[in-house]
């Protein structure tokens, strides 16, 4: 009797541990009674009726990935280009994944293969190589409707590889290097247009600059012989004057300094090695004596007005007579 209650109880404990259920964090598994589904079971402590229910499927809840192998792909130009590419799914929807697809990650891989195929069949190479967000794109909206109804949900796709033959290849390397040259080229001849346009710009701004210094130097030469002009004219005035009035000495001074003047332009000629004294040298003596009287006359008068006493006053210089310092 004694092993028959240890027995009986032994069963007992062996079908409660059979009924007791603990589902890990991040997963869900089904039910099924007699091989019909009846529930899920969350993560924690289940119970279930031993011998009548069982764990039909367990599934992931978290992001899966899955690599899909890398394949030879025509595009629309006739271009052969190896790609491969990796998706990430979730499930959503523990029942349908379970009993809405027999082999979940074969679907998911034979579809994205598929749509690998369609999507860069229908690009340039030159797209392809140059819009891989745009094809993982147009991957990931195709693949989330296809899977929708299996209840995943695709929540990325990436072309890991997208490698062309190594003709095509080394075409592309020549036609980038074409491509940089003639960069390099064009980049030259805009700068030598804008050094040429610089250099043009400066030459135009020296040139106005030069032109109008020029004009105003001749401005000034203008303004000066003017004034000259108008002094000389001042003193043609002042001793035409003085001779109507019958000074002679006053054009002996004038034409007596424009001796001197004359004759010191000539003795200052760098291309003068030697100075030949003209005949007329006593002309010029007796213009010299014509200063002088002038001076004396002048100096004379001078003395009269300054000591206020008549022609020769006491301590005065006697009219007509040069004082030793000049």
């Amino acid at each position: 009797m004694t092993y028959l209650t240890a027995a009986i109880v032994f069963l007992a404990l062996v079908i409660i541990f059979a009924g007791v259920k603990a589902v890990p964090q991040g997963r869900e598994w089904t039910v099924e009674r007699f091989g019909r589904f009846t529930r899920v079971l969350s993560p924690g402590l289940n119970l279930i009726i031993p011998m009548i229910d069982r764990i039909g499927h367990k599934l992931s809840m978290m992001e899966e990935l899955i690599d899909i192998p890398s394949q030879d792909v025509i595009t629309r130009d006739n271009a052969m280009v190896t790609a491969d590419a990796i998706a990430f799914y979730q499930v959503i929807d523990a029942v349908k994944a379970a009993y809405e697809v027999r082999d979940l990650r074969g679907g998911i891989q034979n579809l994205t293969l598929t749509n690998v195929r369609t999507v860069i069949g229908s690009m340039d190479l030159d797209e392809v190589l140059s819009k891989r967000d745009e094809i993982n794109e147009r991957l990931l909206r195709v693949l989330d409707a296809a899977t929708n109804p299996w209840g995943i949900k695709v929540t990325r796709i990436e072309i890991k590889d997208l490698s062309p033959p190594s003709d095509i290849t080394e075409a592309m390397a020549r036609q980038m290097k074409a491509e940089r040259l003639r960069r390099a080229v064009v980049l030259e001849a805009d700068g030598e247009k804008e050094a040429a346009i610089l250099r043009a710009q400066g030459q135009k701004q020296s040139a106005i600059l030069e032109a109008e210094g020029r004009r105003e130097a001749a401005f000034r030469d203008a303004e000066a012989r003017e004034r000259g002009a108008e002094a000389e004219a001042k003193a043609t005035h002042m001793v035409s004057e003085a001779i109507a009035k019958g000074d002679v000495a006053a054009a002996n001074y004038f034409l007596g300094l424009k001796y001197v003047e004359a004759f010191h332009a000539l003795a200052t000629a760098p291309n003068q090695k030697f100075v030949v004294v003209p005949m007329e040298t006593s002309g010029l003596l007796g213009s010299l004596a014509g200063i002088g009287e002038l001076t004396r006359e002048v100096w004379g008068d001078q003395n009269q007005r300054g000591t206020g006493r008549g022609p020769r006053g006491d301590g005065g210089t006697p009219r007509g007579t040069v004082p030793s310092s000049v």
